[in-house]
């Protein structure tokens, strides 16, 4: 079971805790716009990212930064695993709702 933990906006910034319970849970396919910027910060355990023409796999302390426009979609390769989802807007967030 994927959860999922909205972090308090901080201006431009918002971020997302997620938290893969086994093996094999999935962060469902999704796209950002071309105006943000999304990183995705591997704070316990592994994952595998990927695309229609690409995969990554990263371990706990490295980090992804995703193309926009791109849609991708991440899978847990460990129990436990947690990464830490941070969009940045440029110009600023108003009723968007993009993680």
């Amino acid at each position: 079971m994927l959860l999922a933990k909205r972090l308090p906006e901080l201006g431009d910034l918002k971020g997302t805790i997620y938290d893969f319970e086994v093996v094999g849970d999935v962060l469902p396919k999704h796209v950002h716009t071309e105006e943000n910027v999304h990183i995705t910060i591997v704070a316990r355990g592994r994952i595998k990212a990927y695309s229609h023409d690409w995969e990554k796999e990263a371990v706990a302390g490295q980090i992804l930064d995703f193309r926009a426009g791109e849609p991708h979609e991440i899978m847990s390769l460990e129990d436990n695993t947690r990464i830490i989802n941070i969009v940045k807007k440029m110009g600023g967030f108003v009723g968007q709702t993009d993680l």
